[in-house]
C-alpha cells in the first residue's frame, strides 16, 4: 500500500503550484485585470482536469499505436488498482500545470472564452501526444513504448513534456494576439505589477510544489528522491542569484521580477536531469538558467513579443536548456541506455526539435483558427476598461474611485466629491483625495485674487516675462548694463559682475555697426535705421572681436514717469545653431549625403531654371546621363563600403572633368548627370563625354585590388527649333540614349535619336500585346518529334510555341522571347507551355495513346527564380502525370548567369524524375566543366554544326568530337535541325542514334501527333 502514498503527497504538492501560479500571475499584472488573471487559472486547471480523465490519459499512457498514442484507459475508472490511480492523480496535476502557463503569457488582453478554448487545444491535442512520445513507457500498458522514449530521450520531470509544451503554445498565442495597448510605445512602460509581495507569495508555493514536481517523478519514495530535491534547490537558488546579479550590474538595480522568473527559470532547467546530475552540475544548470531568462527576455523584447509575465523565457527557453543539460550534464552509469553523450546529446536536440514543431505548428493552427471563428484578442475598449469589468463585471471599489477622478479630469468638473466607501482603505483615500481638491480650489482662489493685487506693481517683471528669450539684457538710455541673466552670461562668455554699468554696445556690438546702434539708442529705436523697438531684429553681436555670431534682438521698454530715466530691456536669442540647422537641412535638401553631389531635387530645379533661361535667349541645354557599368558586381563582391568609395571616387572624377557653369548631380543609385548651359553644342558634348570616358577609365584602387570603371554614357540637348523641351522629357530622352550606349557595348556615348524613342515605344507596346496576347489565348503548341534512328520510332517531342496575332497573322518566336526575356513575362509564358504539355499528355493518356515525354525550352530567368519547381510540382500533381514524361531544355548561355544556382535547381527537378538537357551546345561560352558538375540528361547538338557536316570536315569532326564527349559522360546525344539524308548518314556513321529535324518530321499540331503515337513508342 505504501507504494502510492509517496504518489498521493506528491499530486498534492503539486495541485499547490496551481496556487502558486494564481498568486504569481495576479500580482504580476496590473489590478484591473487581476480577477481575469485568477478566473482563467482556475478554469483552465477544472478543463484540463476533466479533458485528462476523459481521454487525454488514455493518448498519453493507453497501449500505444507505433509509439505514437495511445488507445485504452479512457475514462479512468474505479476499475484501476490504487497505485494506477495515484498515477493518475499525479499526471492530471502535471497536465493542469501545462496547461496553465498559457494565461501568464497572454494576460491583460485575451478574452476568457477565448483562452478556454486553447485551454482545450493544449489539454486534448498537444500536451497528450507528447507526453506519449516521452513518458508513456513509465505506465503498464501494451504496444511499444514512446519513439522518443525508445530512441534514449530523457525528460525526468518535464523541461520539455511539460514547461517547453506550454512555453510553445504560449509563444505561439503571443504571436497572434499581439502585444498589449501601449506595451511597444516610445515613452510608455507598463507597471511591473499591482502587488509584487503577492507575486513572491506565489513562487514561493511554486518553489514548494516542485518538491513533489521531481520527487514525485520517481513515483515512488526511493533513496533518489532526497538528492533530487537537493539538486531543485541548488538549481533555483542559483537561478534567480545569477538573473539578480545579471539584471544589477547591467542595470544599476535588481528588478524582483528576474528574481522571481530567475528561480521558476532554475526550477525549470533542473527538472529533466535532477535524477542523474551532482550538486555541482545542477549549481552550473542553475545558473545558465537564470543567463538565459535574463536575456530570454529581452530578446523577447527585442523582437516585439509581449510575454507579460516571460512565460517563454523562464519555461520555454530555460525548459530546452535544461532538456540539453541531461546530455551535458547527466551521469553515465545514472542514465545507463547506451548511448554516449554526443549520442545523447543528437537525441535530446531532437526530441526538442520535434516537440516544439509539433507544439508551435499545431498550436499556432488551432489558433488561428479559433480567431477566425471567436476573436482571441478584447477589444480596445476592454483592454483599456480592464478585463475584471469587462469579462466578469467585477468592479471594485478602487476602480470605481479611478472612475469618478476620471470624469472629474476630462470634464474638468470638481464640483461634486467623489463617493466615500466608508470603513475601508479605498474610502480613507477617496476622503483625503476631497479634502485635498477643496484645499486646492480655496488656495488657487486666494492666489488669483493676490496675483490681481499684485500686477500693477510687477510691470517691469511681467514686460521681462512676455518676451521670453534666451537672453535677457536691461540697459539704461546711454546703453550701461543694468540686468544680465544667467543665460546672457553663457551666451556672451562673461559674468553679470563684470559687465554691470559698462556699456553694451562697446562690449557686444562690431565696430562696424556702433555708430548706427547708439543712433538707434539716442532716438529710443524709433528710428528705421538700427534697431526697432518691440520688433524682432536679426543683427550679429560680438563675444569678443573677431568672434561675432548670428542673433535675433527683440526691445521693449519699460516706461516711467520721466524719458530720462528710460530702460529698455534686450530679449536676445543665439541663432547660431539655427542657421548651421538651415544650412544643414538646405544641404540635405539639395545634395547627395555620399558623394557631396546635387541631388535630383536640385538638379530638377535647376534643369527647369536653365531650360526657361535657355527659351528666353535663345540658346541650348545639354545633359549628359552617366550608369557606372557592372557596378553591381564591385557592390556584391567587395561590399558596399567599397561600392560607396567607388562613387565617391566617381564624383570627384566628374568634377575633375567640369567647369563653373556645369552642374553634376547623382541621379540614384550608380547614375549620374551631367549638366551643361554654357555654349552647348554637339561637338562640346561628344568633347565632354569624351572626357569623361578618358577620366573613368583609370584604374582605381579598391580592397587592395584595381579596377576600372566603363562608363556608358546618353547625350542629349534641346534642339534650336524646340526650345520648351520639358525637363522631364529631356531626362528621358538622356536615359533611353544611356541604354542605347549599352546595347552597343558599354563603355562608350551615344546621342539621342528620335528612332531611339520609336523603338522603345514598339517594345513596350509588344509587351502589352504578349500580356494580352496570353489572356486571349492567341498562343498555341505543335510539336516536332524526336526519332531513333528511323522515322517511325518516336522517342519523344519538343514543344514549340506559336503566336497567332489576330491582326499580323503568325509572329515568329524569334521576335517576341527576346523582348519577353528581358521581363517577367517569359515566366508567364513558361509556366503557360508547361500547363498546355501536360494537359496535353493527359489528354493523349485518357485517348490510349503511347505517350512519350515532352521537353519544353525554358528561358534563363525562369529557371533560377524561386517559383519553378513548386509551380512544375504542383502542375504534375494537378495533371497527375509523371515527371519522366517531361523533359526541361536550357541553353548553354543560362549557366553563364549563376552556376551554383543552376544546379541547385537542376538537383529540385531531378529529384522529380525530370530529364534536363542542353541546347544548342556547343555555340555558347560555358565551360565544359560545367557538363560534369551539372545534373544532365541529354545534349543536343545545334543545327550550325549539323548543317554542313556532310559536306565540311570541320562540322564533322566538330560532331564527331561533341558525340563522343556526350557518351564518355554518359549522355544521351540528340541532333537537331536534320533536313537532309546525307546529313542523317554522316550523323549515324558518327554514333548518333537520335534526331529531330525536317527530315524526319516537321512541326506538327496535336492531332496529328495522336496519330503517330498509336503504334507506340520506342522504349528508352
Amino acid at each position: 500500500m505504501a507504494e502510492y502514498y509517496w504518489l498521493l503527497v506528491a499530486s498534492a504538492l503539486v495541485f499547490m503550484m496551481q496556487a502558486g501560479f494564481l498568486c504569481l500571475e495576479s500580482g504580476r499584472i496590473r489590478s484591473k485585470n487581476s480577477i481575469n488573471v485568477a478566473a482563467k487559472n482556475i478554469s483552465d486547471f477544472i478543463i484540463s482536469t476533466t479533458l485528462f480523465w476523459l481521454f487525454g490519459f488514455g493518448i498519453m499512457f493507453g497501449d500505444s499505436v507505433a509509439g505514437l498514442f495511445g488507445i485504452s484507459d479512457f475514462f479512468f475508472d474505479d476499475q484501476h488498482t490504487p497505485w494506477q490511480i495515484s498515477f493518475f492523480l499525479f499526471q492530471m496535476m502535471f497536465c493542469g500545470t501545462a496547461s496553465t502557463l498559457t494565461s501568464g503569457a497572454v494576460a491583460e488582453r485575451m478574452t476568457f472564452i477565448g483562452y478556454l478554448a486553447i485551454t482545450v487545444v493544449l489539454s486534448a491535442f498537444i500536451y497528450p501526444i507528447v507526453g506519449h512520445w516521452t513518458w508513456s513507457g513509465v505506465y503498464p500498458s501494451d504496444g511499444p513504448k514512446g519513439w522518443l522514449e525508445a530512441l534514449g530521450f530523457i525528460d525526468f520531470a518535464g523541461s520539455t513534456v511539460v514547461h517547453s509544451v506550454g512555453g510553445w503554445v504560449a509563444l505561439a498565442a503571443i504571436i497572434i494576439i499581439g502585444p498589449r495597448m501601449g506595451r511597444f510605445e516610445e515613452g510608455i512602460r507598463l507597471p511591473p505589477g499591482n502587488n509584487l509581495p503577492l507575486s513572491a507569495l506565489g513562487t514561493l508555493l511554486i518553489w514548494f510544489g516542485w518538491i513533489g514536481f521531481n520527487g514525485g517523478s520517481t513515483l515512488a519514495l526511493t533513496d533518489d528522491v532526497p538528492i533530487i530535491l537537493l539538486n531543485t534547490f541548488i538549481s533555483a537558488a542559483w537561478g534567480a542569484l545569477i538573473a539578480a546579479a545579471i539584471n544589477y550590474f547591467r542595470d544599476g538595480y535588481i528588478e524582483v521580477g528576474f528574481v522571481l522568473n530567475g528561480t521558476i527559470a532554475g526550477l525549470v532547467g533542473i527538472t529533466a536531469s535532477c535524477h542523474v546530475v551532482s550538486p555541482g552540475a545542477s549549481v552550473i544548470i542553475g545558473a545558465v538558467s537564470g543567463v538565459v531568462v535574463y536575456f530570454g527576455s529581452l530578446l523577447m523584447e527585442r523582437w516585439r513579443l509581449d510575454d507579460a509575465l516571460d512565460v517563454v523565457p523562464a519555461h520555454l527557453f530555460a525548459g530546452i536548456w535544461g532538456t540539453l543539460s541531461v546530455a551535458l550534464f547527466g551521469q553515465t552509469d545514472k542514465i545507463d541506455n547506451g548511448l554516449g553523450v554526443l549520442g545523447q546529446l543528437g537525441v535530446q536536440a531532437l526530441g526538442i526539435v520535434v516537440v516544439g514543431i509539433y507544439c508551435f505548428v499545431v498550436g499556432y493552427a488551432g489558433m488561428w483558427l479559433l480567431n477566425r471563428l471567436m476573436p482571441l484578442r478584447a477589444s480596445k475598449e476592454q483592454e483599456e476598461q480592464g478585463l475584471n469589468v469587462a469579462e466578469h463585471r467585477a468592479t471594485t471599489e478602487l476602480f470605481d474611485l479611478l472612475t469618478s477622478m476620471q470624469y472629474q479630469q476630462n470634464n474638468a468638473d470638481f464640483s461634486r466629491p467623489v463617493p466615500e466607501e466608508p470603513f475601508t482603505e479605498v474610502g480613507q483615500i477617496a476622503r483625503k483625495y476631497n479634502q485635498v481638491i477643496d484645499r486646492v480650489s480655496t488656495e488657487i482662489a486666494q492666489r488669483d485674487n493676490a496675483l490681481m493685487r499684485f500686477q500693477e506693481s510687477e510691470i517691469r517683471k511681467s514686460a521681462i516675462l512676455n518676451s521670453s528669450m534666451d537672453c535677457i539684457v536691461t540697459i539704461n538710455r546711454f546703453g550701461s548694463v543694468m540686468e544680465f541673466n544667467p543665460a546672457a552670461e553663457r551666451t556672451f562668455g562673461c559674468l553679470k559682475k563684470q559687465v554691470e554699468g559698462k556699456s553694451f554696445i562697446g562690449l557686444f556690438i562690431r565696430e562696424e555697426d556702433r555708430k548706427k546702434i547708439f543712433e538707434s539708442l539716442n532716438s529710443g529705436f524709433s528710428t528705421s535705421n538700427g534697431l526697432i523697438l518691440n520688433r524682432r531684429n536679426p543683427f550679429r553681436l560680438q563675444r569678443s572681436p573677431n568672434n561675432d555670431f548670428p542673433a535675433e534682438i527683440a526691445i521693449t521698454k519699460a516706461n516711467t514717469e520721466t524719458s530720462q530715466e528710460s530702460e529698455y530691456t534686450l530679449h536676445i536669442r543665439d541663432m547660431t545653431r539655427h542657421v548651421k540647422l538651415q544650412e544643414r537641412l538646405k544641404f540635405l535638401a539639395y545634395s547627395d549625403p555620399l558623394t557631396s553631389l546635387y541631388n535630383r531635387t536640385y538638379l530638377m530645379e535647376s534643369l527647369i531654371s536653365a531650360l526657361l533661361f535657355a527659351t528666353k535667349q535663345k540658346t541650348s541645354v545639354g545633359l549628359l546621363f552617366l550608369d557606372l557599368d557592372n557596378f553591381k558586381i564591385i557592390n556584391d563582391t567587395l561590399g558596399h563600403k567599397a561600392g560607396d568609395e567607388l562613387l565617391c571616387e566617381v564624383a570627384r572624377r566628374l568634377i575633375g572633368v567640369s567647369d563653373q557653369f556645369d552642374v553634376i548631380a547623382r541621379w540614384g543609385g550608380d547614375e549620374f548627370v551631367f549638366m551643361m548651359t554654357e555654349n552647348v553644342t554637339e561637338s562640346r558634348l561628344a568633347q565632354r563625354a569624351q572626357q569623361i570616358l578618358e577620366a573613368m577609365r583609370a584604374p582605381v584602387y579598391l580592397n587592395e585590388q584595381y579596377f576600372t570603371i566603363p562608363t556608358s554614357i546618353g547625350i542629349t540637348h534641346t534642339p534650336e527649333d524646340e526650345p520648351s523641351l520639358d525637363a522631364e522629357k529631356l531626362i528621358q530622352q538622356a536615359d533611353i540614349a544611356m541604354y542605347w550606349a549599352k546595347e552597343k557595348g558599354r563603355d562608350n556615348a551615344q546621342f539621342f535619336t528620335p528612332e531611339m524613342a520609336n523603338i522603345v515605344t514598339k517594345k513596350f507596346g509588344f509587351e502589352k500585346e504578349i500580356n494580352d496576347a496570353l489572356a486571349s489565348k492567341q498562343f498555341s503548341l505543335v510539336f516536332q518529334p524526336k526519332v531513333l534512328m528511323e522515322k517511325n520510332n518516336i522517342l519523344g517531342l519538343e514543344a514549340l510555341i506559336r503566336w497567332n496575332h489576330p491582326s499580323k497573322g503568325l509572329i515568329s518566336p524569334a521576335d517576341f522571347i527576346p523582348i519577353a526575356e528581358e521581363s517577367n513575362l517569359i515566366i508567364k509564358i513558361d509556366e503557360w507551355v508547361i500547363d498546355q504539355v501536360l494537359q496535353q499528355q493527359k489528354v493523349w493518356r485518357e485517348q490510349g495513346l503511347h505517350i512519350v515525354p515532352i521537353a519544353v525550352n525554358l528561358s534563363g530567368r525562369h529557371l533560377v527564380s524561386d517559383s519553378l519547381v513548386s509551380y512544375i510540382s504542383q502542375q504534375l500533381k494537378a495533371y497527375d502525370m509523371e515527371g519522366r514524361l517531361l523533359e526541361i531544355e536550357i541553353t548553354e548561355g543560362v549557366l553563364l548567369q549563376d552556376i551554383q544556382r543552376c544546379i541547385e535547381v537542376m538537383a529540385e527537378l531531378k529529384a522529380l524524375n525530370i530529364k534536363i538537357s542542353i541546347d544548342d551546345f556547343g555555340t555558347g561560352y560555358s565551360s565544359l566543366s560545367y557538363l560534369k558538375r551539372l545534373p544532365l540528361d541529354i545534349l543536343k547538338l545545334d543545327q550550325s554544326f549539323v548543317e554542313e557536316c556532310d559536306r565540311h570536315i570541320e562540322d564533322a569532326k566538330i560532331c564527331e568530337t561533341i558525340i563522343h564527349l556526350a557518351r564518355s559522360l554518359d549522355l544521351r546525344i540528340v541532333a537537331e535541325g536534320v533536313e537532309t539524308a546525307p546529313q542523317a548518314e554522316m550523323l549515324k556513321s558518327l554514333g548518333c542514334e537520335v534526331f529531330q529535324g525536317y527530315y524526319f518530321h516537321k512541326p506538327m499540331l496535336n492531332v496529328d501527333i495522336a496519330k503517330l503515337l498509336t503504334s507506340g513508342p520506342l522504349a528508352d
